[in-house]
């Protein structure tokens, strides 16, 4: 009987394993001691057989070995100016993954407002906490209206309102904070940016006892993330772009509700289907519309959050 596809690969992989020591994976994972870290203990025989197994299919080798190390290293260092060891999940989509497994679980754990509730996405690496909270109706941009940096935003002036409120019943959630933060137009979040004060395009904003919530920033725009540092080498490497879709960043947080961390997706944007780091959700596309009659906006988003209750 002739052999299938299947069982010759099976077979292929077997020799590569024999190739080495069998039964090297089996003593690293016996020695995890019986003190050890429930969870750890549960997870980590798995991910080493996957991390041993990678390294002997591809017959990986002390120079490569080095080279991944340092790779690591060097996100670790960067990381003192902004997340680069996140960056580096996110373009391997692992974030992405990871953000779509815990909504998985949080499904299957019978939480039946889960499903109607905003779906969320990564945090990115450019997250800051403690921005100003700012009273409804403020703006978020705070750059002086006489620089070169407010005229080029000037025409993407966007007014952002909606509600949020509890996804299994849809009354109101008064009191949330709606933590809301973008890039200019420039594709720079104000901390890689000398021209832009500090905080710029951040915000925090409380629901009134409607739900409501209202801002002045911008319509976002698409920018490539950063290729100054190991991230931006791995993607060269790949012949991969570095481009995010245009997105404006969210934390929605109240008490007794699970915190929603997501992202809007500008729908008339460029790279919403190829988005560098594969967060983009068909939920989470928006459109904006031109607004008129209101010296501070030239357009114009009503987009309303649902909550999923803890």
């Amino acid at each position: 009987m002739a052999i299938t596809k299947k069982e010759q690969l099976r077979d292929e992989e077997n020799a590569g394993k024999q190739k080495y020591d069998p039964h090297f994976t089996d003593k690293v994972i016996a020695a995890t001691g019986p003190k050890a870290h429930p969870r750890l203990k549960q997870i980590m025989p798995s991910l080493l057989r996957h991390l041993h197994d990678f390294a002997r299919e591809v017959d990986l080798t002390v120079a490569e070995w080095t080279i991944g190390v340092e790779l690591i290293n060097e996100a670790g260092r960067k990381s003192t100016e902004r997340d680069e060891t996140g960056l580096l999940t996110d373009i391997l989509g692992l974030e992405s993954l990871v953000d779509e497994i815990t909504s998985k679980l949080l499904l299957d754990a019978g939480n039946s407002s889960s499903s109607a509730s905003t779906p969320s996405a990564i945090l990115g690496p450019f997250y800051r906490a403690d921005a100003p909270v700012l009273a409804n109706g403020s703006s978020i941009v705070s750059a002086p209206r006489d620089s070169e940096w407010y005229k080029a935003a000037e025409p993407l002036l966007a007014h952002v309102s909606g509600r949020v409120t509890a996804s299994a019943s849809g009354k109101p959630v008064a009191g949330a904070t709606v933590d809301v933060w973008l890039a200019g137009p420039n594709g720079l979040y104000e901390q890689q940016d000398a021209a832009q004060p500090d905080m710029n395009l951040r915000g925090r904003f409380r629901t009134d006892a409607l739900g409501r919530y209202d801002l002045y920033c911008l319509r976002p725009t698409a920018y490539p993330i950063p290729l100054d540092g190991p991230v931006g080498r791995v993607l060269r490497s790949l012949d991969r772009h570095p481009y995010r879709p245009a997105h404006i960043h969210f934390m929605v947080a109240a008490d007794g509700y699970r915190t929603l961390t997501t992202q809007i997706f500008d729908a008339d944007g460029d790279y919403v289907r190829d988005d560098a780091v594969f967060a983009v959700k068909d939920e989470l596309l928006v459109r904006f519309e031109r607004r008129e009659g209101d010296e501070r906006a030239r357009w114009e988003l009503a987009y309303d959050f649902a909550l999923c209750e803890v």
